[in-house]
């Protein structure tokens, strides 16, 4: 912001009032200006314009939905359907709209063709249930099941040792009484 100067001769009271109330008057009038230019980025733009956007790239809130996850939805609206319909798409979708990592598996054996699974981990999915089914709605291949499969990370440890130790073998016998 331009922030306004007098010259040192006409520095005084009451000359400082008519700065301030002129350097307020500008500031004003900045934002009046400014204000369309805000309009035109989904992240900044207020809530009435975000709904138009939403509209126009057709993204629909969802019952709880923060508004940020709702902006940042409507920002990647157009990117994300170019992406959709392909698997290396549907994973930077997950990972653009803050879900994370994803495992997609398709036309798996013994199981019927249309079926695609995808595998989350247990905090995903119970962080992001509805937000999840959306996607997949919006966003998924026509024609297709999708299966939400949990991955539980298990971590797992082998120890090799070095063991050298002798064998022996004995056998023990009764003898009988006679």
């Amino acid at each position: 912001m331009i922030r306004l100067k007098l010259p040192f001769w006409l520095a005084g009271a009451e000359l400082s009032k008519i700065r301030a109330a002129a350097q307020s008057w500008w500031e004003t009038v900045s934002g009046w200006l400014d204000w369309p230019y805000h309009q035109l980025d989904p992240e900044t733009c207020h809530p009435s314009i975000l709904e138009l956007w939403a509209w126009q790239r057709d993204v629909t809130r969802f019952t709880g939905e923060p508004e940020a996850l709702f902006r940042t939805r409507v920002r990647y609206a157009f990117i994300n359907s170019v992406d959709a319909g392909s698997t290396a798409g549907m994973k930077r979708i997950f990972v653009r709209l803050g879900v994370g990592y994803v495992e997609i598996e398709e036309r798996q054996p013994e199981r019927d063709w249309d079926v695609i699974q995808l595998k989350f981990s247990n905090a995903q999915l119970s962080l992001n249930p509805e937000l999840l089914r959306v996607l997949v709605q919006q966003y998924g291949r026509t024609c297709r099941r999708y299966e939400f499969v949990t991955i539980t990370p298990v971590a797992a440890r082998a120890v090799l040792v070095d063991f050298n130790d002798d064998q022996q073998t004995m056998i023990a016998t009764l003898k009988e009484h006679e």
